[in-house]
């Protein structure tokens, strides 16, 4: 297991949420603040809000991604295009693993909404958003080498 998805699954176990799990195992790489990260990606845990949208954890990938080799002109329409290709390639990964991206399809779970539970080893057992959330600071990881950024 590499350092980066080691930090990310303990930062899930220590009760942050997949987002915030994996966007702050990189904080030493983008540089965020530790409470601007963990702010900035709070609303996304549990497919955004436990709403079971696009998984927290492929989120907190982009977030991560969007840092470091994201675009601010609007009108760059070159750099755009990289990025998201970029952004598409590190999701599709995702997904050939484990069939989407959509947060309720990979858990085979429709719950929308509600209070988030305390976890416990049953939550554990039953949820594999560990693996997710050490399977996007992997694909990351790999990037970020690829492109000599780490």
């Amino acid at each position: 297991m590499s350092k980066y998805e080691e930090k990310a699954i303990n930062l899930f176990k220590e009760g942050y949420n997949c987002a915030q799990a994996v966007l702050l195992a990189f904080s030493d790489v983008t540089g965020l603040d530790t409470k601007a990260a963990l702010t900035l990606s709070s609303s996304f845990g549990g497919g955004i809000a436990r709403m079971r949208e696009v998984c927290g954890a492929v989120s907190g990938m982009c977030m991560v991604l969007g840092v470091l080799y994201g675009y601010d002109d609007p009108k760059d329409y070159e750099a755009k295009k990289a990025h998201y290709e970029l952004i598409r390639a590190a999701a599709d990964k995702f997904k050939a693993e484990n069939g989407s991206i959509i947060c309720r399809e990979i858990l085979g779970d429709p719950a929308h909404g509600g209070d988030p539970t305390p976890r416990s080893d049953s939550f554990y057992k039953k949820r594999p958003c560990a693996e997710y959330v050490g399977m996007c600071a992997k694909i990351v990881e790999d990037i970020l080498k690829e492109k000599g950024t780490i």
